[in-house]
């Protein structure tokens, strides 16, 4: 909490963010495996109200080429996060958000990261299967790894399960729109402890849902990213040969970023970082060296915008590769 010294250890509860993503990832790659989804197929087979969607794939919505503008993008939605902590958002109204907007670009084009492909992908293994996000989340992913400290929260949760820290931003989420970086004469004041960042831990993480609203911890990350990257417990060997080849990672740099099926390299690194008000994440293991680094912040930006997380996992990366 700001203002103690308080330890944090690796089996504290955080909001992890995107890293959902890579959850939710792992189960549609699943149904493809079990043969009641196949990545080709149109979103437009399953719902008809998706701008484009005889034309975006589930390779698209995996990959973030789907050209979906990002409803979180959207300023009201900002205004709602700033105003209306405690409102629980429910799916169909982030995607009414998404698709009311003109798309970024014609699908299959060009990477645009938007946290609509998700919250569509999971409406989709939702009609599929006929389970809810949590509980395929549970019982495909969490407990076949021994997740113990890792869930799903329902809607209207905004609990974070102790021990935990607290979350904190600073500036506002209308004002992160344009950037995250604050004025110069408030970094300079946030750098010399005048101004403190607001305690938005409780702010309910319906407005991310399957994009990014799972709970998680140091040693569950650790051990998940390590079998999402090297292990076979999720996928077959063929599945799990093509998600690691759709990220093309390189070992020069961990700052050249690339994406995936719901899943991030960078540069040796694989697995994925999140963002959201709050809190801070880096999950990322290099399967050559049988390296993880994994980093949990309670800050989602700096003062001057920088991911602190990313930050810092770039400079572990860097200093184990120099040796």
């Amino acid at each position: 909490m700001l203002g103690r010294d308080d330890a944090v250890s690796v089996r504290d509860s955080f909001r992890v963010g995107s890293t959902t993503k890579t959850m939710v990832g792992t189960v549609a790659l699943q149904l493809v495996q079990e043969g009641k989804l196949k990545l080709d197929d149109p979103v437009s087979r399953y719902r008809r109200d998706v701008p484009n969607g005889h034309r975006i794939t589930i390779a698209d919505l995996l990959s973030m080429r789907s050209g979906l503008f990002s409803y979180n993008e959207a300023r009201s939605m900002a205004i709602a996060m700033d105003d209306e902590p405690d409102r629980v958002w429910e799916p169909e109204e982030l995607l009414e958000l998404g698709f009311s907007s003109p798309p970024y670009s014609p699908p299959g084009t060009e990477f645009r990261y938007s946290n609509t492909n998700t919250i569509l992908l999971a409406q989709l293994l939702e009609q599929i299967t006929g389970e809810d996000i949590g509980s395929l989340l549970a019982t495909r992913v969490f407990r076949p790894l021994n997740l113990v400290g890792t869930f799903f929260p329902s809607a209207g949760d905004a609990q974070v399960p102790s021990p935990s820290p607290r979350g904190y931003l600073y500036g506002t989420n209308v004002a992160a729109l344009s950037s995250a970086r604050l004025p110069d004469e408030q970094i300079r004041a946030a750098r010399n402890g005048v101004l403190q960042p607001a305690d938005v831990t409780d702010l309910n993480p319906s407005w991310i849902g399957a994009a990014g609203a799972a709970i998680s911890t140091a040693e569950d990350l650790a051990a998940y990213v390590r079998t999402l990257v090297s292990g076979t417990t999720l996928l077959d060997v063929e599945l799990q040969r093509l998600r690691l080849d759709s990220v093309a990672a390189d070992r020069r740099d961990p700052s050249v970023i690339r994406y995936g099926l719901g899943l991030e390299s960078f540069g040796p690194l694989i697995g994925h970082d999140g963002a959201i008000p709050g809190f801070q994440t880096f999950m990322g293991h290099d399967p050559e060296t049988d390296t993880t680094i994994i980093v949990l912040c309670t800050l989602r930006d700096g003062p001057a915008g920088g991911r602190p997380a990313n930050e810092i996992a770039y400079g572990l990366a860097r200093s184990l590769a120099e040796g």
